[in-house]
């Protein structure tokens, strides 16, 4: 048939060997990834954004996150309402909503979602276990009025918004089908087993192969409740070399590459065929100190820091496709977000700053880092710029277990590092993961928080940054957080950021609708025009 891949061509798409014809299949869409961290299909277990690329496509969101601005918007919900207390939200489900099986899509099915994934407490449960969602609670937090209203109860104060956020990626948000979950479970296990190789969703495609470290075939759903897409098919191959995904975009064997390297991307650029597109991510590139070191505790080093750090140098020379100049801890993609305070490398300044902390000499330390080049090469320039006023680093290089490592154990002192939240549009998703610290003491072990893995703790930021959260005045609430970004100034934390993260993916430029950010991707509006 015209529209399926032959086993030759799937052979060839899959192995990386030539086709005949240097052009994919027009209503098939073919994409390549690192794959090395896709472990299961099972919604509730899946860690990382290539699974969320994947299963955004098979599973339905009640909301979902708009891919431009990032706004709520409906999914599967065609409206809620919050109460008046902010403690719940009521979310009304369009009419006439079927799974790929044909199995119709109540609320029913979303109570089950939600309590099954809290109730097996796998890698998704933390992101609400975080907000005091609890296994014990399943059955008063989650609620089918009827077929079309479910009702979500929240455990403690909190912005419903932002719980809509969390609640709109796959995983944690995923509604799978329970009649087809519940025919295939196994002693109590709630389908996992069967759901780590098959899938249950609503979504615009099906799970039709997955072969773990070699590929990914996406079917379309006939059954899909919005209009059905016009690939017929998506092929996803592991493909982690960076100049494999070039070169078979080049040849035309390739539709989209969304792991490929710097130099790479750079060369596609300026192929006429070629789009390569950079939008924001989640997280910063930053500078991190210890609090634990007597240096670093001492607010004028931690600013001298800020004004040796060569912003402008990195971002052009070291940081394209990967980042791109940000110092407020809050993505750009934030509501509420401030422009940059305007920090430059300005080595005099610094040095007038550690005399005034009492270290006109400079002083020796350590620096951290990966050994994974854009980290590598920020450190190098971060150490030069120190030693012009008199700090003396010494690199250490590791892999992430051993850099991340010593700073989970608090054991560093100067370490470049890439986190902090931003996978919501909201400044909490950042601040709690960057600044906001409630317990400092070595036995806490709240790894969860850079803020206590830094030693930074601050108690009127912790209080701003939870008034700010549970203010329910959208323009109060947007002042309080412009006053915590100007606070952070004037505290000087413990994590300095120098890029905001970015995604870059390459593709033919006959495609349209593909949309790059990896936690909201989806295939459905994806064309080419031929």
């Amino acid at each position: 048939m015209k529209h399926l891949l032959t086993s030759a061509a799937l052979g060839a798409l899959v192995l990386g060997a030539p086709m005949a014809q240097a052009q994919t299949p027009d209503t098939q869409l073919i994409a390549a990834l690192n794959m090395n961290n896709v472990l299961t299909m099972d919604p509730a277990a899946i860690t990382g954004g290539e699974t969320v690329q994947i299963l955004n496509n098979v599973y339905d969101t009640l909301v979902q996150l708009n891919p431009q601005t990032l706004a709520l918007e409906p999914r599967l919900a065609e409206s809620w309402d919050i109460s008046d207390d902010a403690m719940s939200i009521t979310f009304h489900l369009r009419p006439d909503l079927t799974f790929a099986s044909g199995n119709p899509l109540t609320a029913r099915d979303v109570a089950y979602s939600f309590k099954r994934f809290m109730t097996l407490g796998l890698a998704q449960a933390s992101a609400l276990m975080s907000r005091g969602f609890t296994a014990e609670a399943v059955d008063s937090a989650f609620q089918a009025l009827d077929d079309q209203t479910f009702v979500m109860t929240l455990p403690q104060p909190d912005d419903p918004r932002l719980i809509m956020m969390v609640m709109a990626e796959s995983g944690r948000g995923s509604i799978l089908d329970s009649k087809l979950v519940q025919e295939h479970e196994v002693d109590g296990d709630w389908g996992q087993a069967w759901l780590t190789n098959n899938a249950a969703g609503s979504g615009a495609f099906t799970l039709g192969q997955w072969r773990s470290n070699e590929y990914v075939i996406l079917e379309k759903n006939e059954n899909f409740w919005k209009d059905l897409p016009a690939m017929e098919r998506v092929l996803m191959r592991h493909l982690p070399e960076s100049q494999s995904q070039r070169l078979a975009l080049e040849q035309g064997d390739l539709d989209v590459g969304f792991s490929l390297a710097a130099a790479d991307l750079k060369a596609l650029a300026a192929d006429e065929d070629i789009t390569v597109e950079t939008v924001p991510s989640a997280g910063f590139y930053y500078l991190a100190v210890s609090m634990k070191d007597a240096h670093f505790a001492n607010a004028k080093v931690r600013e001298a820091l800020r004004y040796l750090i060569d912003y402008d140098g990195i971002n052009t020379a070291i940081m394209p496709y990967f980042g791109v100049k940000r110092q407020r801890p809050i993505n750009s993609d934030a509501f509420a977000v401030l422009p940059d305070p305007g920090y430059t490398l300005d080595v005099e300044k610094a040095k007038a700053l550690l005399a005034e902390a009492g270290y006109p000499d400079g002083f020796d330390t350590t620096l951290r880092v990966i050994s994974t080049q854009e980290f590598l090469d920020s450190a190098t320039a971060i150490q030069n710029t120190l030693k012009q006023a008199g700090i003396n680093a010494e690199i250490i290089t590791g892999d992430g277990g051993q850099i991340y490592g010593a700073m989970r154990e608090r054991s560093f002192e100067l370490l470049v590092g890439r986190g902090g939240g931003g996978q919501q549009p909201h400044p909490d998703s950042n601040l709690r993961a960057m600044v906001y610290n409630p317990d400092n003491s070595d036995e806490a072990g709240l790894t969860n928080y850079q803020g206590w893995r830094t030693s930074f703790y601050d108690a009127d930021l912790n209080a701003n940054i939870e008034a700010a959260l549970l203010e329910k005045d959208p323009d109060v609430q947007i002042a309080l957080y412009e006053d915590i970004q100007n606070q952070i100034e004037e505290v000087v934390p413990s994590i300095l950021p120098f890029s905001e993260r970015v995604v870059t993916a390459a593709y033919q430029d006959d495609i349209s609708g593909l949309i790059v950010n990896p936690w909201v991707l989806r295939f459905e509006d994806v064309t080419k025009s031929r």
